[in-house]
């Protein structure tokens, strides 16, 4: 080893010093030229290896999740962690946190690359779109081409196809709607449910118009809102939209009602496990 000593005289002076042999504990392994290491390499290439099933086996889902949604990724991933052979991929889309019909209209070119993003160049069973107000502002069709842009052989769903479905499934006709939008985006949600040749009797609404906002409505809430429902109008199911309400707010209000729910999150579930 080299040790520098301070300049004296005008000029730089070295000394050697002996350093003592070191031993290396078993396990270590001790630097040693790239060279060397190279050339002491074994190199195995083209090993015989044979491919599994792999994760979605059984099936592959993507979900479309909106950027300022903190709940439906969470809690699907929660409901499909038991399920065998079942993957779920999820990309983000942007979109404004307040809620009003242009802003979720400014979604429909965005779906091509969000979906573009779930498994590139891989087949996907089915693809749902995670926003139910935009569902509804763009149209189901708007929604389907767009995914069908990027991902051609999968089915689509979004939550109103799942709602519908489960009216259908339970055979109601007149639908208890409570939302967590403002007014305007009210009267698209009810003009499109009349449009399907169900009747509305009753419709109620917190009118929140941010996003997160509405993800932190709480159970009681969500209970209280239901109650308000059915004391005014006779209703053959109830429909509670919005994917960012959390499902512990949604488990069973004890709303003194027999009267079937159809969150939506639940019923996007059912109907994309189904397809």
């Amino acid at each position: 080893m080299l040790l520098q000593q301070r300049p004296g005289a005008g000029q730089k002076r070295f000394i050697h010093v002996r350093v003592p042999a070191v031993t290396v504990p078993t396990g270590c392994i001790m630097s040693q030229p790239a060279s060397k290491a190279i050339s002491d390499t074994i190199l195995l290439e083209h090993l015989p290896y044979e491919l599994d099933g792999g994760i979605a086996s059984r099936a592959s889902i993507g979900l479309i999740v909106l950027a300022t949604d903190y709940t439906i990724e969470y809690e699907w991933r929660q409901l499909f962690a038991g399920i065998d052979g079942v993957a779920l991929y999820h990309s983000r889309i942007h979109n404004e946190d307040r809620i009003t019909p242009d802003t979720l209209r400014a979604m429909q070119p965005r779906i091509v690359d969000s979906t573009d993003l779930i498994t590139p160049d891989t087949p996907v069973d089915v693809i749902a779109y995670g926003c139910t107000s935009a569902s509804m502002a763009i149209g189901e069709d708007g929604v389907f081409a767009n995914i069908k842009k990027s991902k051609p052989n999968s089915l689509c769903t979004t939550p109103i196809t799942a709602a519908f479905a489960a009216f259908d499934a339970f055979r109601a006709r007149r639908i208890g709607v409570l939302t967590p939008y403002p007014a305007e985006v009210n009267k698209i949600v009810a003009d499109d449910i009349g449009a399907r040749g169900y009747a509305v009797p009753v419709f109620g609404s917190f009118n929140a118009d941010r996003d997160t906002v509405v993800a932190r409505i709480d159970a009681p809430s969500i209970e209280n809102g239901v109650r308000e429902l059915i004391k005014h109008a006779e209703v053959d199911a109830g429909s509670i939209r919005a994917t960012t309400v959390s499902r512990s707010a949604l488990n069973e209000p004890k709303t003194g009602t027999s009267k079937p729910r159809a969150p939506m999150y639940s019923a996007t579930i059912l109907l994309t496990s189904a397809g």
